[in-house]
């Protein structure tokens, strides 16, 4: 259950990141909200996630998630970068997430 907390976690980071650009420096209401809960909701469901997972592979894991989803996001939203460098570094961070979840005991 606890590699569930931390995806569920790692998903709402990406909310709690991509929350940050609409709230523009926290002058838009709504999203200035979704930035404080989501971010408590990750934290909260990182908290679960530590019950069963070491904190250090948690974390790295909870961060890659994150970095993934909010490159990816910034992609599809926003029009950044998808040159090739960018692609094979996130695939690299891809490939960390796997191995940590390969090696965790």
């Amino acid at each position: 259950m606890a590699w569930i907390w931390l995806l569920l976690s790692g998903l709402v980071e990406i909310v709690w990141s991509v929350s940050l650009k609409f709230a523009n420096g926290f002058t838009k209401p709504w999203p200035t909200v979704v930035v404080i809960v989501s971010g408590l909701v990750s934290m909260a469901l990182l908290s679960l996630a530590l019950r069963g997972i070491s904190m250090g592979t948690a974390y790295a894991v909870w961060a890659g998630i994150g970095a993934v989803g909010v490159a990816v996001t910034g992609m599809i939203l926003f029009g950044e970068s998808r040159e090739a460098l960018r692609l094979l570094s996130i695939a690299a961070i891809i490939a960390g997430i796997v191995g940590l979840k390969l090696t965790a005991s």
